[in-house]
């Protein structure tokens, strides 16, 4: 478009100013031919626009947007015509309290206010795409800053809007899935009508204030110690029971053996268990019968 523009002013030159003065005359037409070459060069440049992989053009004219899009590729368009390009790929947005690790420098979390009236902190990342049909509305009616018109506030509003229906303990722990599907089934309506498509919602961090989740560490604690002292004292029945278990065992085994056992059968087993003895080389002291004289037998 600056090589027409140049092509024309200097054709225009060449046919006023250059045809007035005698001296300058023989420049004419060399003028006249590096303007037509400036104008045919400017027409053919811009007569085509390459539009990258992964974006769409959107022609406006005069500041009128058309309606038909440019595809990735080589395009054919009119020399006067200006093309906005618009990404169409996965795009992310991340609110964080992390310095520098979101869009914006410095804290940009969300704070919101939950049912049981407490601020909790959440980080937050959004997975988005332009709609490459929806692209010229979406420039006709919002412009390319479409990420702090609408990603931004959408979804500050949204996350505020749906969570004071939860309480920051259920928000930071059993209702955090549950959390995370509403919320996206409210952002994606919204971005849905202004040619935009919500791929996912990642709540990322969720922090609680402090004397909350003090008192949620203390509960934890009380509860590993409880679930510490049922172990104990399941492991004290389970050895109590064993204890038991044994104790009938040896008084069943006693019970058996004296019912069993006679007055000669015990003299019989004595007999045997002298014999043994007997039969060792070493000396050793007897005490047979019901004598108090001990029977010294020596094997040596």
């Amino acid at each position: 478009m600056i090589l027409i523009i140049l092509g024309i002013i200097l054709l225009a030159l060449s046919t006023s100013l250059l045809s007035k003065s005698d001296q300058l005359k023989r420049f004419n037409p060399i003028a006249r031919t590096i303007a037509i070459v400036f104008i045919l060069t400017g027409v053919a440049t811009s007569c085509f626009k390459q539009i990258d992989a992964g974006q769409v053009g959107v022609k406006t004219m005069f500041g009128k947007v058309e309606d038909d899009i440019l595809n990735s590729g080589l395009n054919f368009i009119n020399p006067i015509v200006d093309v906005k390009t618009l990404d169409t790929k996965t795009q992310n947005y991340t609110m964080s309290g992390i310095h520098d690790e979101g869009e914006k420098n410095g804290d940009d979390a969300i704070r919101v206010l939950t049912a049981d009236g407490l601020e909790v902190t959440i980080d937050l990342t959004v997975l988005y795409r332009v709609v490459p049909s929806e692209a010229p509305r979406l420039l006709k009616e919002t412009g390319l800053d479409y990420q702090n018109k609408i990603v931004r506030p959408v979804t500050r509003t949204k996350i505020r809007d749906n969570a004071v229906y939860y309480d920051a303990v259920a928000l930071y722990s059993s209702k955090r899935d549950e959390f995370q599907g509403r919320i996206f089934k409210s952002i994606e309506g919204d971005f849905n009508k202004r040619g935009l498509i919500l791929e996912q919602l990642l709540v990322r961090n969720i922090t609680l204030p402090a004397s909350v989740k003090a008192s949620i560490e203390s509960k934890i604690n009380a509860e590993q110690d409880a679930q510490k002292m049922q172990f104990v004292l399941q492991k004290e029945k389970q050895e109590a029971e064993r204890k038991r278990v044994e104790a009938q065992g040896i008084a069943d085994y006693q019970r058996i053996i004296s019912s069993g056992l006679s007055d000669k059968q015990l003299q019989y087993e004595m007999i045997k268990a002298n014999l043994e003895l007997a039969k060792s080389p070493n000396a050793k002291v007897i005490v047979m019968g019901k004598g108090n004289t001990p029977i010294i037998l020596d094997g040596k």
